[in-house]
């Protein structure tokens, strides 16, 4: 609720005929102005704005108006009668869950309808449970191509980065012949060379993999706000793969300083001292 309240059991005993809006109606209707105690009109009938409700589903979801059961159904002539229940469960990370949870809630309601009321077993017409699982299984697998497209990419521009890396470090290597010859001449032995470039390796991709990121979170902080529509709204960087980027960014590091490093380590002292 975003301002107000909701309808309560008063409402229903009294038949009063007040509303909830969401938040896109109000803001269609209404404007600034504070909508609580104004009326709207549904069939030419007045109800009264009780209350403004926003819904992370967007537009398509602020778009309703809820009233009193007892009072629609004195209003449109509907006697006791219910056309429609509908249910929604909290969404599961797990699609089997997912499916199992709705077909056996489905299964329930069902059975539970048809032990209450004369119903033939044989008449399958007469309670009808739709389940949305169809329309759910569009969504999971929606996500998991979305989230197998992320990942090539990324491991696909984390290889090509290790790639980079690891030649700017042969070319460092190279250049730095004479000084490893002559480090190794005074003693250095082959594990504090390869530490010594495997340092800077990891570094330089340590460096550039947090600034990216940094940069790719502020960049991502600006447009999410302007990010709005039924299937997508406010995105942000989940922390558990800001983590998991960053220790794969640290080990591609390594691999990228790896080969290097082993060439700097099998320099011999004195063909490198004769490098000019």
């Amino acid at each position: 609720m975003v301002s107000g309240r909701f309808l309560n059991n008063n409402d229903i005993n009294q038949l009063e005929k007040v509303a909830i809006i969401g938040n896109q109606i109000k803001q269609d209707l209404f404007k600034e102005i504070n909508p609580i105690g104004e009326y709207v009109q549904i069939s030419g009938i007045n109800f009264k704005v009780v209350g403004v409700y926003a819904d992370p589903g967007g537009k398509r979801e602020e778009s309703r108006v809820f009233i009193p059961l007892t009072t629609a159904q004195q209003i449109f002539n509907a006697g006791d009668k219910v056309r429609s229940l509908a249910y929604t469960v909290k969404m599961s990370d797990n699609f089997d869950e997912a499916v199992a949870l709705s077909m056996a809630l489905s299964e329930s309601f069902e059975n539970d309808i048809r032990t209450k009321h004369t119903i033939s077993p044989d008449d399958r017409s007469a309670v009808r449970v739709e389940n949305t699982l169809e329309e759910a299984k569009r969504i999971y697998t929606l996500i998991a191509t979305i989230s197998y497209v992320f990942w090539f990419v990324g491991i696909g521009t984390i290889i090509a980065g290790v790639v980079g890396v690891s030649n700017i470090m042969l070319i460092v290597v190279k250049e730095r012949t004479k000084e490893i010859g002559i480090r190794k001449a005074l003693g250095a032995l082959p594990s504090s060379i390869i530490g010594m470039i495997l340092q800077e390796a990891i570094f330089i991709t340590a460096f550039a993999g947090f600034l990216g990121l940094f940069a790719g979170v502020g960049l991502l902080e600006l447009i999410s706000p302007m990010v709005d529509n039924d299937f997508i709204k406010s995105p942000q960087v989940d922390f558990k793969t800001a983590i998991i980027t960053v220790t794969i960014l640290i080990i591609a590091g390594v691999f990228a300083g790896f080969v290097p490093a082993r060439r700097a380590a099998h320099i011999r002292p004195i063909e490198a001292l004769r490098v000019e």
